[in-house]
């Protein structure tokens, strides 16, 4: 099943997210349960991250969440999980 996670920055943590950037790359990359992803910008600058995932079940999204460096070090302000469904592209 296809998962977006919706994640919203805490105000004034783009130097949180700047440093954290390396790991949270290596993650996705190490997990392979990711179809794509970017960062959400406001006037350039990135204030968020939309993750779209292809896993078993949202247990499984719940816990790839979890487990992303940006989480661990604090960075959102607010996760939403919601299951999706790819129609075009």
């Amino acid at each position: 099943m296809r998962v977006a996670l919706i994640c919203i920055d805490k105000a004034g943590a783009l130097q949180v997210r700047l440093d954290t950037r390396a790991a949270h790359l290596d993650y996705i990359a190490a997990t392979g349960v990711v179809e794509m992803a970017g960062p959400f910008l406001e006037a350039g600058a990135m204030v968020g991250s939309l993750v779209v995932l292809n896993v078993d079940d949202l247990a499984a999204a719940q816990a790839w969440a979890a487990g992303d460096p940006y989480a661990k070090a604090g960075l959102f302000a607010s996760v939403d999980i919601r299951e999706w469904k790819k129609v075009i592209g």
